[in-house]
């Protein structure tokens, strides 16, 4: 595929917010409502784009038509950092994007994609779905004219694409990273200077030396952005997103005002493309890490105890100062980690000792 055939140029996000109030009505014709969502993915890019075109399809087929979706990818209508006082100022009914894109607008935003040493895919939707995390959430997009829904998840993303080899702390000082989100305030905390970019402007940026390393997100969302042909050190595991959350973001007071049924197809419709899209990476991954070593002679690198541990304290101080806000960062702190720590004993008991003895016995590495 060619990189360019998607990538659109994107905008930085400004501006205040509006009152829900403002939302200029979707077209209404014999009980049809034209729905515009706009996505900070460029369009028909592999994996985050295409998970969202397929998610604004399902919902108009599930509605028969009656919510007519008309999707706009990254640039086509706003810029990717745009999409956010999009839909707040009712200028558009949703958004798909990842939450942590508005951690400048509140940092209780960061929890609800996915936080340094935070929460794995199944981990995330206990939290969100059965130990108070949707409620939460409801709340802090309710005092943005919002209501969010997770609608897609990337699991445990890669560490990053490096020009050099990362060996130790003093390897990250001064390195000028893309990475949004909190993991790019931990990144600072060890001395990097990190950047948040649209994924549109990624390679450019790193083909032309303007920064020296990447995340984007697994080798197969990465594979068709070839930053192979500017970085050939590809580590893991990411401390920064270990189970990214996807969020469809929709004007509150147009989501108030659909019937129930439409609701409840757009929280199944969202639910679906979740499982589905966490399916598909995990099903694709594997493939495309192969090529990018095969293929393309990309070494892959595991990030050294040391640099992880330092990774650590930089997040817990990096968390503490999130949840210093407000009193609203502070209870969504507090409900993260309690359901964390709580779901994660279990798993380590189940699924993780399972999978590191079924892999030993069989010779899986």
């Amino acid at each position: 595929m060619d990189r360019r055939s998607f990538i659109k140029t994107a905008g930085v996000a400004a501006g205040a917010t509006a009152a829900a109030s403002t939302l200029a009505a979707p077209a209404i014709a014999q009980g049809r409502q034209d729905v515009v969502v706009v996505s900070t993915w460029p369009r028909d890019f592999p994996g985050l784009g295409t998970s969202a075109q397929r998610l604004a399809q399902r919902i108009t087929d599930l509605t028969e038509g009656r919510l007519n979706i008309q999707y706009f990818a990254s640039g086509e209508r706003v810029g990717a950092f745009d999409v956010f006082d999009e839909v707040a100022n009712g200028n558009a009914q949703a958004y798909i994007a990842a939450d942590y894109y508005w951690k400048g607008k509140h940092p209780a935003w960061a929890f609800f994609t996915s936080v340094p040493f935070g929460m794995t895919y199944t981990e995330m939707g206990a939290w969100i779905h059965h130990q108070g995390g949707q409620e939460l959430w409801d709340e802090l997009a309710d005092g943005f004219g919002l209501k969010c829904l997770p609608c897609g998840n990337t699991g445990v993303q890669m560490g990053g694409w490096f020009r050099k080899e990362i060996e130790s702390v003093d390897d990250l000082k001064g390195l000028k990273m893309r990475i949004p989100g909190l993991g790019g305030d931990v990144m600072a905390k060890v001395g990097a200077s990190p950047v948040s970019l649209p994924g549109s402007q990624i390679y450019e940026n790193l083909v032309s030396g303007a920064i020296d390393a990447t995340e984007w997100v697994g080798p197969w969302n990465d594979y068709f952005l070839k930053f192979y042909e500017a970085a050939k050190y590809y580590y893991y595991p990411g401390m920064h997103e270990p189970g990214g959350f996807l969020s469809m973001g929709m004007n509150k007071g147009w989501w108030t005002d659909l019937s129930d049924t439409d609701k409840l197809i757009i929280e199944s419709a969202c639910m679906e493309e979740c499982q589905l899209f966490m399916a598909e990476c995990n099903a694709n991954n594997g493939i495309y890490l192969n090529r990018l070593i095969t293929d393309h002679g990309v070494e892959l690198r595991e990030f050294n105890d040391d640099i992880y541990d330092a990774f650590g304290e930089a997040a817990e101080e990096v968390l503490q100062e999130a949840r210093a806000h407000d009193d609203l960062a502070n209870r969504v702190y507090e409900s993260f980690v309690a359901s964390r720590d709580s779901v994660a004993s279990w798993l380590r008991l189940a699924d993780v000792s399972y999978s590191e003895k079924r892999n030993a016995v069989l010779g899986i590495e």
